[in-house]
C-alpha cells in the first residue's frame, strides 16, 4: 500500500504532537506540519482565540502540497466553541479544500462513537476554567462525564510541563474505576508511555488526543476505519502504532 500523506497544524510550543503522531502514523503516512502563528503577550483566553481565528487561513500553508487528510492537532481552542460549532467548521474546511479536515476535538469524538463510549473520565491538564469548558463540550456533543481528573504539572496548569511519571501517578491518585472510559484532553501531554502503566491488570480503556488524531487521519486517509482498539503501550514496538495502523 502506498504511503498516505497527512498535513497536521500545531501549537508553536507544542513538544508531543509530532514525536507520538510520527510513531501513531507509522509506516503508513508520512505527516506534514506547520505551525500555528505565535501571539506573544495576550491572555491564554486570547492566545486560543487567536489559534480559532488562524485556522482557515492556515489551511493554505501547505499550498499545493497533495493530502490526503487534514488535522488541527490542538484541542483547547475548540473548548472555546460548542461541538456543532466545531463540528460544522471542519464541514467547510473540508467542503472548501477538497481534503477530510477535522480538529482534534472532533476526531476524538468520531473515535468516541466509533467505540461506542458513552460515560467517560475526563483527564485535563489545562487551567481550570479550560477544564469547565472542556467538560461542558463534551457534555454537550452528547457524553456522560462521570469524573474530571485535574492534573497539574510542577510549574502549573500547562499540557506541556507534564511527565509520563506524574501523570500516572496524579490518575492513580484520583481512583478511575477499573472498567472506567478515560479520555486525555491536550495534543501536547505525553500519553503514549502512561497506556501501558494505566491499564495494567485491569479493564480500562484509554484514549487520548493524539491517538484519536492519528486514528482520524489515517482512517480517512486510506478511505476506512482502521482499528482503535484497546491495546497496552509495548515498549519495542508501539503497539498503538500496530493497532491504529492496522494492516491492509
Amino acid at each position: 500500500m502506498s504511503r498516505r500523506r497527512v498535513g497536521v497544524l500545531v501549537a508553536p510550543a507544542n513538544p508531543s504532537a509530532e514525536p507520538e503522531l510520527t510513531r501513531l502514523l507509522g509506516s503508513r503516512a508520512d505527516m506534514h506540519v506547520a505551525r500555528l502563528p505565535v501571539r506573544p503577550g495576550p491572555s491564554l483566553a486570547d492566545r486560543l482565540d487567536g489559534y480559532n481565528a488562524a485556522l482557515p487561513a492556515m489551511i493554505g500553508a501547505f499550498d499545493g502540497l497533495r493530502l490526503d487528510a487534514m488535522v488541527m492537532a490542538c484541542s483547547q481552542p475548540r473548548y472555546l466553541l460548542g461541538p456543532d460549532e466545531d463540528r460544522e467548521q471542519c464541514a467547510e474546511l473540508t467542503a472548501a479544500t477538497g481534503v477530510p479536515f477535522a480538529t482534534a476535538t472532533l476526531a476524538t469524538r468520531e473515535a468516541l462513537e466509533h467505540v461506542m463510549a458513552s460515560d467517560i473520565v475526563l483527564v485535563s491538564p489545562y487551567q481550570p476554567w479550560v477544564t469547565d469548558l472542556a467538560e461542558r463540550f463534551w457534555k454537550t456533543a452528547g457524553l456522560n462525564v462521570t469524573q474530571v481528573v485535574q492534573v497539574r504539572a510542577p510549574d502549573g496548569y500547562s499540557p506541556y510541563g507534564h511527565t509520563p511519571s506524574s501523570l500516572v501517578s496524579q490518575v492513580e491518585l484520583a481512583e478511575p474505576p477499573g472498567d472506567a472510559v478515560l479520555l486525555f484532553t491536550g495534543t501536547g501531554l505525553p500519553t503514549l508511555p502512561v497506556l501501558r502503566p494505566l491499564t495494567s491488570g485491569n479493564d480500562r480503556t484509554l484514549l487520548t488526543s493524539n491517538l484519536c488524531v492519528a486514528w482520524w487521519a489515517l482512517s480517512k486517509a486510506v478511505g476506512r476505519h482502521v482499528t482503535l482498539s484497546r491495546v497496552p503501550y509495548r515498549r519495542h514496538h508501539m503497539a498503538a502504532t500496530a493497532r491504529v495502523g492496522g494492516r491492509p
